[in-house]
């Protein structure tokens, strides 16, 4: 897959693979697409947790219930 870009966006794209360590203008393109569609998947939690009936309050129970499953899988 070829790119073209304008020499303003060709330079800051130059400037962005210096500056920020990448090998080549590629891996920083990867690397924004990657970024977009961890963005794109947050959106659509978010939209459907804001689409999904209300819980109950999160009281201690709650907490404590959330810390376990945490730990059972940092366990694994």
């Amino acid at each position: 897959m070829n790119i073209s870009l304008p020499d303003s966006l060709r330079s800051y794209v130059d400037k962005q693979v210096a500056e920020r360590g990448y090998g080549t203008s590629s891996e920083y393109v990867r690397d924004l697409i990657r970024k977009d569609q961890d963005r794109m998947r947050m959106r659509a939690l978010l939209l459907e947790g804001a689409g999904s009936a209300t819980g109950g309050p999160a009281g201690k129970a709650y907490f404590q219930g959330l810390r376990g499953r945490i730990s059972r899988n940092t366990a694994k």
